[in-house]
């Protein structure tokens, strides 16, 4: 008998050992097989802007185009501080729990990590408003010009993301890190195979731009279109 539990631990082990690998072994690969390969930038286009913190990535565009007045589908007046003069907007997604409860690195609990990555909460959108646009950074903040089809493609993925009610997102009052930030609801659910990088990925590749085919990490999602 404890030879076949030490037999049956070794296998589970092993099995949640080469899990990790192939999920590694694939987040390595698979960011390197690109779709969009004949994307080309338009220089008299949307300037859309790529960002991230080094763990997550974040989609910056212009507050208001001919196309959409993001003030539209994220009012100023629902935020602390944000008129007029802010002419850009970011937007990301991730779980919903780690984005409202998780400020900073030391609040993270483990059962917000654990739910995270196995489907075991909601998600959520990130807005964030900016008087200026990104100040564009080798490996941090990364410019693409757009066409206005392939930026029309992007409002319409981003739109699929957001949880509506009464044809509104659904805001989370006062849950913002700061005065000119706020979170709202989003549908599907954050885990290890989806996660906020796969999301821009996503919105990337919707919109055209080259891409992997999956990039779980910021670096696949940064190195996804080189200029």
């Amino acid at each position: 008998m404890f030879k076949k539990l030490i037999r049956r631990i070794k296998y589970i082990v092993l099995t949640i050992v080469g899990i990790f690998a192939l999920y590694f072994l694939l987040a390595f690969l698979l960011p390197n097989i690109k779709v969009n390969t004949d994307f080309t930038e338009d220089p008299n286009g949307i300037t859309i802007y790529i960002c991230s913190n080094g763990v997550h990535t974040d989609i910056a565009m212009p507050v208001k185009t001919r196309f959409i007045d993001w003030r539209t589908e994220f009012p100023p007046t629902t935020f602390k501080a944000v008129d007029s003069t802010f002419q850009y907007i970011e937007v990301g997604w991730g779980d919903k729990a780690f984005y409202l409860n998780t400020p900073n690195w030391s609040d993270l609990k483990f059962s917000t990590a654990f739910n995270a990555l196995f489907f075991l909460d909601s998600s959520a959108i990130h807005v964030y408003y900016d008087k200026h646009a990104p100040q564009v950074v080798p490996k941090v903040c990364q410019r693409i010009c757009i066409n206005t089809e392939q930026y029309k493609q992007l409002i319409a993925y981003i739109q699929a993301t957001i949880t509506l009610h009464n044809g509104k997102p659904g805001l989370f009052p006062g849950k913002g890190y700061g005065d000119n930030d706020n979170f709202y609801e989003a549908n599907g659910h954050y885990s290890f195979l989806k996660t906020c990088n796969v999301w821009t990925c996503g919105a990337l590749k919707a919109a055209g731009v080259e891409q992997g085919l999956w990039s779980p990490f910021q670096g696949g999602v940064m190195d996804g279109y080189k200029r």
